[in-house]
């Protein structure tokens, strides 16, 4: 090999360490970049948790303040026209923004009133299937839910308790238990995606099992379902005028309804509320998260049921 040759290879052996450098420096530099990232990802994320979670004690300092003011009114009771109730546009803060909601509970039907002391509650039973029926739903799931809350292993109509779900090709046990949340509902027979997700809007999952519906805020399936022989268009007639004129008490609110309802002393009507839903939700950079929390209001307080974060 001659020199000229020699001093080729020798070149191009440098040139080929020359990229393999700089290769691994950008690649080093890049890393680092995402690593940086990362982690101004993560601070931001973390402060915008705290920032949601933040609105979680909002929301109970306005409940609070509602109540006490309930307390000193001649017809304490909560309508979609209180302050709390309101869609408050976001809020800006330093390098992002925050919003709280306050979604009332108790206009929705209760899941977990169909069983009361471990046994089944046949008049919310026959609600439950009424309001399933309203929303073109099966009403025999009513009978797979009770067995799924209730505390005995007796199967009732249309149920299914342990050996149902022992025999599935991934077995499980039967619950026996009232629900912590309505995602539970996947578990059980009959309930799938579609059900659920046409269901939620009208039921909730409140951890007493006799909760009354506030019927200021109560869908018309909901109200059809609480009170037999009200029909779809009455119900939507009382909804249009609770809009601008909530009613102040139950017994005005019995009082305009037709004739051919059914009124009796099981009736489970309020229109006052004690659970209410709060989503808060905030961005701080890059980073976004939600909080939302069960609240219990009792007295002049309102006390955290169950929480989650994204």
């Amino acid at each position: 090999m001659n020199i000229r040759t020699q001093h080729g290879v020798a070149l191009v052996m440098v040139l080929l360490i020359v990229a393999m450098a700089t290769t691994i420096a950008a690649f080093m530099a890049q890393q680092q970049g995402f690593w940086q990232r990362e982690m101004e990802n993560g601070r931001d994320r973390a402060q915008a948790r705290r920032i949601a979670e933040a609105g979680i004690d909002w929301a109970r300092a306005v409940l609070a303040d509602d109540k006490d003011i309930d307390g000193r009114s001649e017809s304490p009771n909560d309508n979609a026209k209180e302050m709390w109730a309101l869609r408050l546009p976001a809020i800006p803060v330093e390098g992002g923004e925050v919003q709280g909601t306050i979604y009332d509970q108790q206009g929705l039907f209760n899941l977990n009133n169909l069983v009361r002391n471990g046994t089944m509650s046949a008049t919310d039973l026959a609600r439950f299937q009424r309001l399933l029926a309203a929303l073109g739903l099966p009403q025999e799931i009513g009978g797979a839910l009770v067995d799924w809350l209730d505390a005995n292993s007796e199967v009732s109509e249309n149920g299914a308790e342990d050996e149902y779900y022992q025999n599935l090709a991934q077995p499980y046990r039967c619950a026996n238990r009232p629900l912590s949340d309505i995602g539970e509902l996947s578990w059980v027979k009959g309930f799938d995606a579609t059900i659920i997700k046409r269901l939620q809007p009208f039921v909730s999952v409140l951890p007493d099992s006799n909760t009354a519906v506030n019927v200021n805020f109560a869908p018309p399936e909901v109200l059809m379902a609480m009170l037999p022989g009200l029909t779809l268009q009455d119900a939507r007639q009382i909804e249009t005028r609770i809009k601008t004129d909530p009613f102040k008490n139950t017994t005005d609110f019995l009082r305009q309804l037709p004739g051919n309802v059914i009124q009796d002393s099981t009736m489970n009507l309020s229109v006052s509320s004690q659970y209410f839903m709060v989503i808060g939700r905030a961005t701080q950079g890059d980073g976004a998260s939600s909080a939302r929390s069960l609240l219990r209001r009792n007295g002049l307080w309102a006390s955290q049921v169950r929480k989650s974060l994204q």
